[in-house]
């Protein structure tokens, strides 16, 4: 047991890994600038450079030594002719890069005073394009490298290692780890009694289901099941808010704060999801109602509660294990449509908040942290197969 909890560990750190490779490509690589998404078109050139060095969008992307800066004012276009470049911020170690016609390269540096660059002409070898760099000391301080040290960094002090240090939020500039600590006890406060229910209800309207297989009851619950799946969540939130919240006035419909502010969004987060559960369950149990074993108890008398219990459920543990570990990971992300129109400050609301104000790190920080949980289920569900399940071998 031991050797494979160890084994499945290394195996989860390289799909982390992974998720953090796929993640890379898509905020670095694919995204383009950040400065531009989140400043707009109208932000200094001070503004841009000051933000990009922040937030590390100037690095390279694995290895190099130069890192983009607006310090001068690039040229790109073909030129016969001498060019003076203004200089535009007081930044030190810059380096020109100019590319003629040829395919020929120079790199020439700038002394950190000049407030001008003169783009020197060649009419046998005109000018293609010229960029400028800051030169930085270390080529290995990259954009993957700190996208590294965002998920896991080491440190001198105890306790030693510490993880999701993404820095601040891009619009708050809070740290994006208080606000991940804040908005998981509203997510739990709000998820676990709909997974809970969702799962309980699922099983015993399943359990009935079975009971009276093929009959009305039996068909009324699956007519009920496949009109929850096939409603909008959308749907019935807002006939949730409009009918219970306005015109019956029950329930609150905005707001974080006693546990009637929970009621209506766990009603409707229950309603939603429980067909989908019933469905599963019943095919579950009616594949193990066919099973020698469970007409054997029959035969030997037992009585249907026993049947039912003792042995369906038990037996039925693999797979009821596995529908719940798959939902584990959402008791901790949150709903972002439920916490978006009832105003609950969990993870899904700042997930939204996030995506609508475009800060990518609270963005990354929700899709690692989502992928970590997800893995951690993983692990823990195939050592409960075995709990449940003598039979399975953790080879």
């Amino acid at each position: 047991m031991i050797k494979y909890i160890f084994r499945r560990t290394f195996y989860s750190l390289w799909v982390i890994f992974g998720v953090l490779l796929l993640t890379f490509a898509l905020f670095n690589v694919a995204s383009g600038d950040p400065a531009a998404a989140v400043l707009g078109k109208n932000a200094s050139v001070a503004d841009v450079e000051s933000f990009r060095r922040e937030l590390g969008s100037d690095l390279p992307l694995f290895y190099g030594r130069f890192c983009t800066t607006s310090a001068f004012q690039e040229f790109n276009s073909s030129t016969a002719e001498n060019i003076r470049l203004p200089r535009l911020l007081d930044t030190d170690n810059i380096v020109a890069v100019i590319t003629r016609k040829s395919g020929k390269v120079q790199e020439l540096p700038i002394a950190d005073d000049a407030q001008y660059f003169v783009l020197e002409a060649d009419r046998d070898d005109p000018v293609c394009s010229c960029k400028f760099f800051r030169v930085q000391k270390s080529p290995w301080n990259t954009q993957f490298s700190r996208a590294l040290k965002e998920l896991v960094s080491f440190r001198s002090t105890f306790p030693f290692v510490s993880f999701f240090n993404f820095g601040n939020t891009l619009m708050t500039k809070e740290p994006v780890s208080v606000v991940l600590k804040r908005g998981v006890g509203p997510s739990l406060m709000l998820m676990l009694p709909i997974f809970a229910g969702e799962i309980f209800f699922g099983i015993i309207l399943a359990l009935l289901a079975v009971s009276f297989a093929e009959m009305a009851v039996d068909r009324i619950l699956l007519l009920s099941a496949v009109v929850t799946m096939s409603m909008s969540y959308l749907v019935a939130i807002i006939f949730g808010q409009w009918f219970l919240g306005y015109c019956l006035n029950i329930f609150p419909v905005w707001g974080y704060g006693g546990i009637e502010c929970f009621i209506l969004p766990v009603l409707i987060g229950i309603f939603c999801g429980i067909g989908s559960n019933l469905r599963f369950f019943r095919t579950v149990f009616v594949d193990e109602l066919r099973k020698e074993y469970l007409r054997t108890a029959r035969a030997k008398g037992a009585a249907e509660f026993t049947v039912f219990t003792r042995h369906l459920l038990r037996n039925s543990m693999v797979q009821i294990i596995t529908r719940i570990s798959a939902g584990l990971p959402f008791i901790f992300t949150g709903s972002l449509l439920l916490e978006s129109f009832f105003g609950i400050p969990g993870l899904g609301f700042a997930g939204m908040e996030a995506l609508y104000d475009s800060d990518i790190q609270m963005l990354k920080a929700l899709v690692l942290f989502s992928a970590v949980l997800f893995v951690t289920m993983n692990l823990l569900t195939d050592i409960a197969y075995a709990w449940a399940d003598p039979r399975i071998k953790l080879e």
